[in-house]
């Protein structure tokens, strides 16, 4: 037997414009984060080979953060949509098939 898939909180949470300018927010906020521990890294670095090390290890990890945090965006932006037009889901009503004729 199937279970249907269990919604979380966070998802069956209402959306608001808010709930989006805040995960861009929180994204920023982690990006910048990020490339400060970044550059302290590489400030530390002796050698070339280190350096090329700590770069792809950073490119590496804000590729990934990026991805994931452009999803859940999205995710919030398809919510927002479908919690938006929800209340209209009944006003369009089926028209009678007339299979050609006026």
């Amino acid at each position: 037997m199937q279970h249907a898939p269990v919604e979380s909180a966070a998802e069956t949470a209402p959306v608001s414009l808010q709930t989006i300018a805040n995960a861009y927010r929180d994204y920023t906020r982690k990006s910048i984060e990020e490339f400060g521990s970044f550059v302290e890294q590489l400030s530390g670095v002796r050698s070339l080979d280190k350096a090329m090390t700590v770069q792809s290890e950073f490119v590496k990890r804000a590729y990934e953060t990026s991805v994931a945090e452009s999803q859940k965006i999205c995710e919030l932006h398809n919510r927002l949509a479908r919690q938006t037009l929800d209340p209209f889901k009944g006003l369009t009503g089926k028209t009678p098939a007339t299979h050609g004729k006026s």
